[in-house]
């Protein structure tokens, strides 16, 4: 037996280039396959074993900054270019390329333990492992593995539920049915399949047997069995699913920040350049000045500092762990170290819905019958009505059931409620499932009604949100197959129902109905219940349908209308006889049939509203407000549907109280785009809500004109959007705004959203792990975003920033000094310091102070989280820019010269003790600018500078050969060392002070 694709199929294009080919698959004959299929395995790993170490050397050595040191390193073996021991080169490039490889050894080995964990679950199976042809038996809650052919369930009415919202971000459960020629089979025996352009099933028995196959047949990977046990064919995995086919290829992402400084290394690069040649030139290019330029670049190296990479890298192991460890967000993994930075300079946050703002658990929470409504307050109310009806009927003589004559007389209270509740029971496409728990079994759960046993199926949670209220005010649906219903009302009774017609529910229609007969009375009713839009037409005139639809969509509830129109036995027959006609035309049967439909719906009894809410996750209204105040603008991409979606954004309040919604018509060509476009340019400060076939058409023909009108929203919400849809959107902003965006989402379908931004954020939902295992940033709640962006975000770069520039200020401040003493020397390429000196300077002297001001923090948490405009600051890129880099390099230039003309002046007949005055001046001006720099003391602090210092004085008794041990011990050293401390540090104290005093930063106003 084989199963057969008859056409080429595009998918496969992705299987390394080539043309697509036919496939055949054989079904229990794997020996006879005529390809290789890929193996079904997740890898979010960017190496593998063999491409590991140049790959990590290559994404290394990319940048100019870290090439420059390497080619230094390497000029060392040059005996006309070296300058001093090969150890003051080699050894700090060495140790920056350690910390980088392990890091990045570390992140690809919990990588790969992830996924490794995902490709380990277990499924039952019966031919060999994991290729197309292989039966998998999935059972209920179990994740679809691959692509299949779905041919056969334990289910009694021959169907199964999958859940989707992984996939697509749709809340609804979607039918899938068997082939029905296996379904007919007593066991899961082996048969064939050709699957054409719309799928054809056939069997090989005599004669063959031809089914057609379509989408209700496939069950994709990534989706959950939502009921019983399936069986499945394997058809595409690994590369080939459609779900990985949707995604894009993860990127390696580079962070803002880091291309800022490799800009600035590149600036001082030109510095150090034009030092060098300026040397050379004040020596008039005398003798081999070529060598000579070599040799200033040498000993002007410096510059640029090598130990600015290893800061900033360990820098973002400290965030990272102190992220991890944060006891208020629990559970926040960080999976990619490089980029914290990126979270402190969000302008765009675009977050999925489904599942990452909503819980995706429906609530009931309103009942309105025109002129009283019932909240979740007043529900018990509703519950004495439906048990007063009930008590009332069974206490009546029999004479008195059947149809009266009531329906003029203005009925009571409680007959109003049970009629809007019966038709709540009534109207939807639940069923109830019986399975076993534990104490009963589930044929006799199913034989009692057994309510500890029963749960619902539908292919809307809004339905069984519905169907869930009306049992829990007593009227509860206890059973339902193909034909007939029965409702237990609170006495125990059972009431039983035919169903006679079911109108399904349709994007198009936006409504559903059904016709039942009451069996014990024979009465013959039409509910339909459906959005307002189109039920406002339908049902009898009334002055106060749309006025509490307005009232209840505002508080971000999903209302359905119900109404309901009472058939006479002829009438029904008669429009039963039409309804079969026009199902059996051939032309126009969608129309003539809904043609015969709408004859019934006219002038229907409106009967009550519902309003369902679809619960937001805790705290995401006040999440929002703080990422709106905040200056990040968001935007809301989901896979729902365009009511749902308007319905959270009102709900999240993404969309503020006072905000108009301006919804996208639906367009199909240039022109109805161009027309929609003119007409919300006309709108100010609106929130746009645009589904996903009329923004591929927009971007189609007015790319430009869209982004340009879509920035400007306070709010946009894109609904219906694919995956890939998702990631273009991502990819436009960046490249029309050149602002950075954070991507939010919990699902596979979030996948390429997320890996696209500049920053991921994935939420672990109930669903899956598939979006957090992408994601650059992992969190257990939305909510965790706040204070993962006011307070890590904002912190980490304001510390990168700091850091970086003080590194710079280190290396220039010993630069300068030795810029000063070559024009002193008569332009001589001699090194001030030597061997040990230049190597302790930046590890062991001022290292520990300098990279302590990782820890530094200009507000507490609760200030930055209390006031998010704090983060607006940010948005500007100010705490490292060129104004702030001059600043920091005419700091470093005035220090480096006192310090040097300083020594120069006050040595007097003591030329060898320069080296003495000048080294210990500077390493205490170090010292003493990390704490000018300081904001916030912490006690880690303190120590790093009292052993810096002690480190210093230690060392000096194992420095002999470049300074003289005696001499520090003299008086004379010590006034001269403090004088000239004092020159470079006192006055950039003061003018502190004076800045602090009359132009203080916005944070310094919260904090005195």
């Amino acid at each position: 037996s084989q199963l057969r694709r008859l056409r080429c199929c595009e998918w496969l294009r992705c299987c390394g280039g080539g043309e697509a080919r036919p496939r055949t698959v054989w079904l229990g004959h794997p020996e006879k396959r005529d390809q290789r299929y890929p193996r079904n395995v997740i890898n979010n790993q960017k190496y593998n074993f063999f491409t590991f170490l140049p790959g990590v050397l290559f994404n290394q050595f990319k940048y100019f900054f870290n090439l420059y040191f390497l080619l230094l390193a390497c000029s060392q073996f040059v005996p006309e270019m070296r300058l001093g021991a090969l150890y003051t080169y080699w050894v700090p490039l060495g140790f920056v390329l350690a910390v980088t490889v392990i890091r990045e050894a570390v992140e690809e080995i919990r990588c790969y333990v992830r996924d490794k964990e995902v490709n380990s679950q277990v499924y039952s199976r019966l031919t060999a492992r994991g290729q197309p042809s292989v039966f998998l038996f999935i059972t209920q809650n179990q994740r679809v593995p691959a692509d299949m052919i779905f041919l056969r369930t334990s289910e009694k009415n021959g169907s199964c539920f999958l859940r989707t919202d992984q996939l697509d971000g749709e809340t609804d459960w979607k039918l899938r049915l068997p082939v029905a020629c296996t379904q007919r089979l007593p066991t899961a025996a082996p048969c064939g399949v050709n699957v054409c352009p719309f799928g054809l099933f056939q069997e090989d028995s005599d004669p063959p047997i031809s089914e057609s196959l379509s989408i209700e047949n496939t069950l994709w990977a990534g989706t959950v069995v939502a009921s019983g046990t399936v069986v499945g064919v394997v058809l595409y995995t690994g590369r080939e699913l459609r779900s990985v086919m949707n995604t894009s290829n993860p990127r390696s992402k580079i962070g803002l920040f880091d291309l800022e400084v490799n800009c600035l290394t590149k600036i001082l690069f030109g510095a150090l350049v034009v030092v060098s040649l300026v040397m050379v030139a004040l020596q008039h290019f005398a003798g081999r000045w070529y060598l000579q330029i070599i040799r200033f670049l040498l000993l002007f190296s410096n510059i640029i500092p090598i130990s600015l990479r290893v800061n900033l890298d360990m820098g973002k192991i400290v965030y990272s762990w102190v992220i991890r460890r944060d006891s208020k967000i629990p559970g926040t993994v960080v999976r990619s170290s490089t980029i914290p930075e990126q979270l402190g300079r969000i302008s765009y946050l675009l977050t999925d819905k489904t599942g990452t703002l909503t819980q995706n658990e429906m609530v009931f929470k309103r009942l309105h019958l025109g002129t009283v409504a019932y909240g979740l307050d007043s529900m018990d109310e509703v519950q004495s009505h439906i048990f007063s009806i009930y008590t009332q009927q069974s206490q009546d003589p029999p004479a008195q059931k059947g149809p009266t004559l009531t329906t003029k007389v203005r009925r009571t209270m409680s007959s109003r409620v049970h009629e809007a509740v019966k038709a709540i029971a009534l109207c939807h496409n639940v069923t109830p499932v019986y399975e076993s728990n534990g104490v009963t079994d589930q044929a006799e759960a199913e034989k009692q009604y057994e309510d500890s046993c029963r749960v619902y199926q539908a292919s809307s949670p809004d339905e069984v949100a519905l169907v869930q209220w009306t049992e829990s005010v007593g009227l509860t649906l206890v059973g339902r197959d193909q034909s007939s219903m029965q409702l237990r009302t609170p006495g125990d009774q059972i009431l039983n129902f035919t169903i006679l017609q079911i109108f399904p529910f349709t994007y198009e229609s936006k409504r559903m109905g059904i016709i039942v007969r009451d069996e014990s009375t024979g009465e013959i009713t039409f509910y339909m219940k459906g959005a307002d839009v189109v039920m406002a037409g339908i049902v009898q005139y009334n002055d106060w349908l749309e006025e509490e639809c307005g009232n209840m969509a505002r508080e971000g509830l999903r209302v359905l209308v119900v109404a309901k129109k009472s058939l006479a036995e002829e009438q029904y027959q008669d429009f039963e006889a039409r309804y079969v006609q026009a199902k059996l035309s051939v032309h126009d049967r969608s129309l003539k049939v809904a043609t015969v439909i709408e004859s019934l719906e006219m002038e229907m009894e409106l009967l009550c509203l519902t309003g369902v809410e679809d619960q937001l996750q805790a705290d995401v209204r006040p999440t929002l407000e703080t990422l709106r105040n905040a200056g990040i603008k968001v935007w809301m991409l989901t896979g729902d549907k365009l009511e749902t979606a308007t319905c959270t954004a009102k709900n999240a309040h993404l969309v503020t109280r006072n905000q108009d919604i301006h919804v996208f018509r639906l367009v199909t060509n240039r022109g109805e785009a161009h027309l929609e476009l003119n007409a919300f340019r006309r709108k100010h400060d609106c929130a746009l809500v645009i589904s996903g076939d009329s923004l591929e058409v927009c971007l189609k023909y007015y790319e430009y004109e869209f982004m340009e009108l879509a920035c400007q929203c306070p709010a946009v919400v894109c609904c219906r959007c694919a995956p890939t849809q998702k990631a273009q959107i991502v990819r436009l902003l960046q490249e029309r705004t050149g602002k950075l965006t954070c991507a939010v989402g919990d699902g596979g379908n979030d996948v390429s959203m997320i890996q696209e931004s500049d920053c991921g954020v994935g939420v672990e939902g109930k669903e899956g792990k598939q979006a957090s295992l992408a994601a650059d940033f992992s969190i257990t709640q939305f909510k965790h975003l706040g204070r993962l962006l006011m307070v890590h975000g904002r912190n980490s770069y304001k510390r990168s920033a700091a850091l970086s520039q003080f590194v710079i200020h280190r290396s220039l401040c010993i630069s300068t000094m030795q810029a000063v003493f070559s024009s002193v020397f008569y332009f001589a390429s001699v090194p001030l310091y030597q061997g040990f000196l230049i190597i302790g300077y930046s590890t062991i002297y001022t290292m520990f102070p300098v990279f302590s001001l990782v820890l530094d923090k200009d507000v507490k948490s609760e200030v930055a989280m209390l006031y998010p405009e704090l983060y607006k600051d940010l948005l500007k890129g100010r705490p490292l820019s060129y104004k702030t880099f001059l600043i920091w390099v005419l700091i470093s230039i005035y220090q480096g010269s006192t310090i040097m003309y300083g020594a120069l002046l006050l040595f007097e007949s003591e030329f060898v003790h320069i080296v003495a005055i000048s080294f210990t001046s500077l390493i205490l001006t170090e010292l003493l600018m990390v704490a000018l720099t300081i904001q916030t003391w912490h006690w880690l602090m303190t120590v790093a500078e009292l052993l810096s210092l002690a480190c210093y004085i230690a060392s000096l008794v194992f420095l002999h050969e470049f300074i003289d041990v005696y001499f520090i011990a003299t008086l004379s050293f010590l006034w001269k060392v403090s004088v000239i401390t004092l020159v470079s540090c006192l006055p950039l104290y003061v003018l502190k002070y004076l800045r602090r005093r009359f132009s203080p930063p916005s944070y310094s106003k919260l904090t005195s």
